[in-house]
């Protein structure tokens, strides 16, 4: 698969999906287009189980949507929309290496990701300055950024195109995790190899059930999750998770 804009690497179960659009990592369609076949990819991998989207270059993770490429605006609305839903409903756990600022559509694709690790470095901040331009955040962010932050708080940031800094993303539950300078990455690999040892039949369901929490009442997601715990008793991994905890060894998932 040639891919211009995306780098795609596979390793030890984890897939590392890398924005190579300098100098700032923006979208325009063919990143866009670029990303949706690296994240099919991904998807379709079975010996993926881990996905690590993180920024190429030094500046940063991504400065957001290419201003030049406005043109091709309304087509590349319905595909951010489309793709960013896509990765918060990714099977497989996905973690955002902010290697830098992220701003705009690439801080709404890490509002998307389950896990949020930011480098604290100068010039490290994120947030949603679309305002700025006369319009608003509009790949989600007007909808995800409360979930995660409040609405006072995104209010805030988005009325007033705020930036936070990794500390402040920190403290308002917007990352997961602070990353040291230049340890941005190694931490979510770190991250990412605990995760590859869990069961993916399980996480898959955990993902899809607590993902729903927010979006149904909790009568249909109780039975989706009931759903899936049917489906997870008939799996070879919950045997093996019973006979390593009766043997007191580490379990061997295989995903089957």
């Amino acid at each position: 698969m040639e891919l211009e804009n995306i780098i795609l690497e596979k390793k030890d179960q984890i897939a590392l999906l890398t924005l190579n659009h300098p100098p700032v990592n923006t979208f325009n369609l063919s990143t866009l287009k670029d990303m949706e076949k690296a994240v099919e990819e991904v998807e379709n991998d079975s010996g993926c189980r881990v996905m690590i989207i993180t920024g190429g270059g030094k500046k940063g993770f991504s400065a957001g949507f290419d201003v030049s490429d406005a043109a091709n605006g309304d087509e590349m609305l319905v595909r951010g929309h489309q793709l960013w839903r896509k990765i918060e409903l990714f099977p497989k756990p996905v973690i955002a290496c902010l290697n830098g600022f992220a701003f705009g559509a690439g801080c709404e694709l890490a509002l998307c990701c389950h896990f949020r690790i930011m480098e604290n470095k100068a010039g490290s901040k994120i947030g949603l300055p679309e305002l700025n331009l006369g319009m608003i955040p509009a790949w989600g962010g007007t909808q995800r950024l409360p979930r995660l932050v409040g609405k006072p708080k995104a209010l805030e940031m988005i009325l007033f195109s705020k930036k936070v800094t990794p500390e402040e993303a920190l403290e308002i539950g917007l990352v997961s995790q602070v990353a040291q300078e230049g340890m941005a990455l190694e931490d979510s690999m770190a991250l990412a190899s605990v995760i590859v040892k869990r069961p993916p039949i399980a996480v898959a369901g955990a993902l899809k059930t607590i993902g729903m929490s927010l979006d149904v009442g909790i009568d249909e997601g109780l039975r989706a999750e009931m759903e899936e715990m049917k489906r997870i008793q008939k799996s070879a991994d919950l045997i093996e998770g019973f006979q390593a905890f009766m043997e007191g060894r580490e379990p061997e998932f295989q995903g089957k």
